[in-house]
């Protein structure tokens, strides 16, 4: 069977997948999906996939968050990058691989804490994202993680905040 591709070529999947991104046969009805086309502004990214990572779906945010990672100017590029892949370690969680998420979720609060650092002091909150929180939630969750293992977890401890409060 050939793979689906979009104008210019590259390949898409149109695989349903279940809530956390797992492909399943072709013939069942799967998550809705981000579209592959999806653009977005900044800070409508920045909102949707914090609605996304709340709602416990860290994978869907992470869609989001990787269309905003390659349409993002280079100053900007590692924030959401490392944004990705904090939900990428979420999902990793969700879906019971302890050790990919530990990985996941300290190389994508790595990334963001190095674009923080590089930029201006008015950058500390990007789009609204409060960058501090994000980098401590994530650095608690992996810390868990690594010491207790994923059963250490609370039922809601894969969601997220993006915003401060």
């Amino acid at each position: 069977m050939s793979r689906d591709r979009d104008r210019a070529g590259r390949p898409r999947n149109a695989r349903p997948r279940d809530a956390l991104g797992r492909p399943l046969p072709r013939s069942a009805a799967g998550e809705p999906g981000m579209p592959d086309d999806l653009a977005l502004e900044p800070a409508e990214a920045a909102r949707l996939a914090g609605e996304l990572l709340l709602a416990g779906r860290p994978f869907h945010a992470h869609e989001v968050l990787e269309a905003a990672w390659k349409s993002a100017p280079d100053p900007e590029r590692d924030l959401w990058q490392g944004l990705a892949q904090i939900a990428v370690g979420l999902t990793h969680g969700r879906r019971g691989n302890a050790a990919g998420a530990v990985t996941l979720l300290r190389r994508g609060a790595q990334r963001v804490r190095a674009c923080r650092d590089a930029g201006p002091a008015a950058d500390r909150e990007p789009y609204g994202i409060d960058v501090a929180r994000v980098l401590a939630d994530a650095g608690r969750l992996a810390d868990l993680i690594a010491a207790e293992g994923l059963a250490a977890v609370p039922a809601d401890g894969f969601r997220l905040s993006l915003r401060g409060g």
